[in-house]
């Protein structure tokens, strides 16, 4: 990527940055496309319908929400809502450490907010599609730890998508953290049980969307250039040694 080109991205995140940082939102952050093209990426015929609500599976998914709400800890109540609260690239920091960080990477926080906004544009109408009602609505045993929705929302699930989105991206900038990067990610999307707002199928959905929407934002330009920043500015601030590895995707 040429300088010029760069200092072009850089000098539009950097706006995007300083919005967010003074508690304005970016006006790219809004509910439209940004990476992604829906009238290209049309999810709704690759996503099967979830269990049907007096089916087996469905009773056995209750089942598995309620067991999950007998053994969850303290902390891990308090982590499940932690990561209800947060929705970007810096629930991550548990792997990269605490310098990882909106405040000290602006233009990965801009990238991060990007990402999520196509989650809700892509995510949002398959919800609405599929309006499953959440455990909590069917069930009034159960006792959740998280934000409610009145609206019956559970399918797919919106934070997982994100998480995993924000995962796959965040492999591409820290390749060498791969392994760990994915993990944290699987118990992003498994907080969403422990907080008894989803179930297990709501949260198995929103993976294999992640994976197919991924693939379409790896081909984006635009995702390409933003993504090439918030790699150099992360590697950086971290001072992650060297280069980069090579990602599959650069191959």
């Amino acid at each position: 990527m040429g300088k010029l080109r760069v200092s072009a991205v850089c000098s539009v995140l950097l706006v995007c940055a300083s919005a967010w940082a003074q508690g304005k939102p970016a006006k790219a952050v809004v509910k439209t496309a940004y990476f992604v093209d829906t009238s290209v990426l049309e999810m709704g015929p690759l996503v099967s319908s979830p269990p049907a609500q007096d089916s087996a599976t469905t009773k056995a998914e209750l089942a598995e929400v309620h067991r999950v709400e007998t053994v969850r800890t303290a902390e891990q109540v308090a982590a499940a809502q932690a990561d209800d609260q947060e929705e970007d690239i810096f629930s991550y920091r548990t792997v990269l450490g605490t310098g990882f960080s909106a405040e000290r990477l602006p233009l990965t926080a801009a990238f991060s907010a990007h990402v999520h906004n196509d989650e809700s544009v892509v995510g949002g109408p398959l919800k609405e599609t599929f309006r499953r009602a959440r455990p909590y609505q069917v069930d009034h045993s159960l006792h959740p730890v998280c934000k409610l929705n009145a609206e019956p929302t559970s399918y797919p699930s919106g934070h997982t998508l994100s998480g995993y989105l924000l995962a796959f991206a965040l492999v591409e900038m820290v390749p060498e953290k791969s392994k760990e990067i994915l993990a944290r990610a699987d118990d992003y999307a498994h907080n969403r049980i422990v907080c008894g707002v989803h179930y297990p199928s709501d949260v198995e959905a929103s993976h294999r969307v992640a994976y197919a929407m991924f693939g379409y934002m790896m081909a984006s330009p635009r995702f390409q250039r933003e993504l090439a920043v918030a790699r150099l500015e992360t590697r950086q601030r971290l001072g992650l040694v060297g280069a980069a590895p090579v990602t599959m995707a650069q191959k």
